[in-house]
């Protein structure tokens, strides 16, 4: 039987849809924290141990989370994910994708780089640059956001309207990640979700929130939209996801006071039971066809539409 390795400290709701939609495609799934693996370079015939597999490596990896820690942690969990791939184990999605879209400033300048519509930002280690980039965004008539460098679902984000907002670099971890404010001048909040799959638009929402901040698990309502309809939408949030080589993301997108298109955030490990509650996809047997379909092309294992 074909065995797939999920990293995550927290299976969930997640991790149970995804199990069932492998099960339905006659493969397994371990739910593995990347915490428990380690290098065992005494062991050629693998390399790397991977709790429940013994002296093999699993035929895939889905990866769902990669615990924080110090540098040197968040480095070795990094480099299973690098080695993984290097030993010929597919990983979805890969640990350079995951590092590409935990890290905001990186995602921002892949975005930018290649033309995508994003809002302007900022990154620096200077209190003194930050205040000078605020004032001027003040004098401009703009707000900006602060954003934690590899923050998500909304936590840790400020809204900054001038220099005095700016906190102190240690409450920020020593970098200033900054944005200008896309939105409304009202209380109209919304944004939109997209989830991709492969390169393709799956299924999307629109959030509205109770404040500036939309994201489900900070108290956003969802709604269903028709891709068909939003193409724009759709096609901008898929270029996003395969720019930053993403086997699945959660690409968030806004729209300016004028109307444009802006992409605000691509999330490499996205959730999306708030996006389930709403869309007739089923996401889970989406994503397991999808890793079966183009990495796991072997005998055994069922491909179900």
């Amino acid at each position: 039987m074909t065995e797939i390795a999920m990293f995550t400290d927290d299976p969930g709701w997640h991790g149970a849809r995804l199990s069932e939609a492998f099960a339905l495609r006659g493969a397994g799934v371990h739910f593995v924290s990347l915490r428990d693996c380690r290098f065992a370079l005494d062991r050629p015939e693998a390399g790397i141990v991977i709790p429940g597999f013994g002296d093999r490596l699993p035929d895939g990896v889905f990866v769902r989370g990669v615990p924080g820690g110090t540098l040197e942690q968040v480095v070795l969990r990094l480099d299973v994910l690098h080695a993984l791939k290097l030993m010929g184990v597919p990983v979805y999605n890969d640990g350079r994708a995951i590092e590409r879209t935990v890290d905001k400033a990186m995602t921002s300048l892949v975005l930018a780089s290649a033309g995508v519509p994003t809002p302007a930002t900022w990154v620096t280690e200077s209190a003194g640059e930050a205040r000078a980039i605020a004032q001027a965004a003040s004098e401009a008539g703009d707000e900006l956001v602060l954003k934690p460098m590899f923050g998500s679902r909304g936590v840790g984000l400020v809204r900054i309207g001038g220099p005095a907002a700016l906190p102190a670099p240690e409450a920020c971890d020593g970098v200033y990640y900054l944005q200008r404010y896309v939105g409304s001048a009202g209380t109209d909040w919304h944004d939109w979700r997209v989830f991709v799959i492969g390169g393709d638009a799956v299924a999307a929402m629109r959030r509205e929130g109770k404040s500036w901040i939309t994201n489900v698990s900070q108290g956003g309502r969802c709604f269903s939209i028709d891709l068909e309809v939003e193409r724009e939408i759709a096609s901008l949030a898929a270029r996003a996801s395969r720019l930053l080589e993403l086997d699945h993301a959660g690409v968030d997108l806004m729209r300016d006071r004028e109307g444009r298109l802006q992409v605000i955030e691509v999330n490499g490990i996205p959730a999306w039971k708030g996006l389930q509650s709403v869309a007739a996809e089923d996401i889970a047997h989406r994503l397991a066809q999808d890793f079966v379909a183009r990495h796991l092309p072997r005998p055994g294992l069922q491909s179900v539409a």
